[in-house]
């Protein structure tokens, strides 16, 4: 969530980043309604001043024995007044937080302006797209050829986007959680295993709602919800709490199932792992102070290549450009492996700094000292990966002419073999 200060003071440096976001937000008419809760508040002061002024003469117009009929009706009319625009400060309160909670966050300075992902800007690669002797399978045919993963049972059990693993493909989904944890967690991220349900507040602190419900599943009858991400249960582990400046920075890792309804993605990527309503996920969140928040991201998306190094994937970083930035972040790095049977490099891991933007939804802060302030924190996350997509590149990359598929080196403790057949 924005600063309503920070609208008021930086208003045309807001309109420019809505703008660069490619977002239609009405400024004006935000600023136009904290006007008007300013101003009743201004009205709301004053007649309680009055009220205290006139409630002082009543002891004094009894002691000298003068009527205070008239006295206690004028008290009577300025509580009623003061009753009356409260309750509108708080409609227009109220008013004022539904606009600002659809806001975007400001990208950082560093972020390049564009449109969308073609404006993205390559910062690195890793390795390189191997040559095949042979016309390589897509992984949803490799999956269905060895038996490994049944998209037709899903689909009669559940329904589209959803796949039963079986057998070696199933163990292959459980050597990656379990690899990305020990990794990450050897990297000083404390893991955690956290609810897949969580409540609306949870959902709002980490900005998924209001603005994205639809794309949310919610539990009939209730006001709970599938996580998209772990990264909603471990944010709001240190909801409403201020937190020790010395204790910074927090870093979790957590597996998760993860559950969206992808509304509107209808016709995209329909076949295989690449866009399930349920997928696997390990994903890493730290808490930070402001000023070191960067160079922490900087290390979060190391970390979060440091598994596709150790597998030996090909991949490249990039720089998300405004218009293709998610709605929370101030800052993202797209981790993208390459895919053989799409013949292009495909996201994996979104690497963000939200700055303080899921902070003051939240409200998690800290404090150096005992007498200062409180601080809003600055919270980053990142796919460490996404679990699903890493079996679907390694299906690709790692097939072999015979149908064979080469379990990468590091995973074979976890596998017990060196080839799916």
């Amino acid at each position: 969530m924005l600063d309503l200060k920070r609208i008021r003071q930086d208003t045309e440096k807001v309109k420019t980043a809505m703008k660069n976001r490619q977002k239609d937000i009405d400024i004006d008419q935000i600023l136009a309604v904290d006007d008007n809760r300013r101003e009743i508040i201004f009205e709301t002061d004053n007649m309680k001043a009055e009220q205290n002024k006139v409630s002082k003469l009543i002891p004094v117009y009894k002691k000298e024995g003068k009527d205070t009929k008239e006295i206690f009706e004028q008290m009577k009319v300025l509580s009623d007044n003061i009753k009356a625009n409260e309750a509108i400060i708080r409609q227009i309160a109220e008013q004022l937080n539904k606009l600002i909670m659809v806001m975007p966050n400001i990208p950082n300075d560093r972020v390049p302006v564009g449109v969308d992902s073609d404006d993205n800007v390559e910062i690195s690669r890793f390795g390189e797209p191997r040559n095949f002797s042979f016309e390589p399978l897509p992984h949803w045919e490799i999956g269905k050829a060895l038996n490994i993963l049944d998209a037709e049972t899903a689909a009669k059990v559940t329904g589209a986007r959803f796949h039963f693993y079986k057998g070696l493909g199933a163990k292959l989904e459980r050597a990656l959680i379990n690899f990305f944890l020990d990794y990450h967690s050897k990297k000083g991220y404390l893991e955690v295993f956290p609810p897949f349900i969580v409540n609306r507040a949870s959902m709002t602190g980490t900005g998924q709602l209001p603005k994205f419900e639809e794309d949310a599943f919610k539990l009939s009858n209730t006001d709970y919800f599938l996580i998209p991400t772990a990264e909603v249960p471990i944010t709001n582990m240190h909801r409403q709490e201020i937190l020790d400046f010395n204790a910074l920075p927090i870093k979790y890792c957590a597996y998760s199932a993860c559950f969206r309804a992808e509304a509107g993605s209808a016709g995209r990527d329909t076949r295989g792992l690449i866009r399930q309503h349920q997928f696997n996920k390990v994903e890493l969140v730290k808490f930070t102070n402001p000023e070191t928040s960067y160079e922490e991201l900087e290390s979060l998306t190391i970390d979060a290549q440091g598994v596709l190094k150790t597998l030996g994937i090909p991949y490249r970083v990039m720089l998300l450009c405004t218009g293709d930035l998610g709605f929370s972040s101030a800052f993202t790095y797209d981790i993208e492996v390459w895919m053989p049977s799409y013949k292009k490099y495909v996201e994996i891991s979104s690497c963000s700094n939200f700055e303080d933007f899921q902070a003051r939804r939240a409200e998690i802060r800290y404090k150096k000292n005992i007498k200062d302030k409180t601080t809003f924190v600055h919270t980053l996350n990142g796919s460490g990966v996404a679990v699903g997509r890493t079996v679907a590149c390694i299906l690709e990359n790692f097939q072999n002419a015979d149908g064979t598929i080469t379990v990468p080196e590091v995973l074979r403790p976890y596998m017990g073999v060196d080839f799916i057949k």
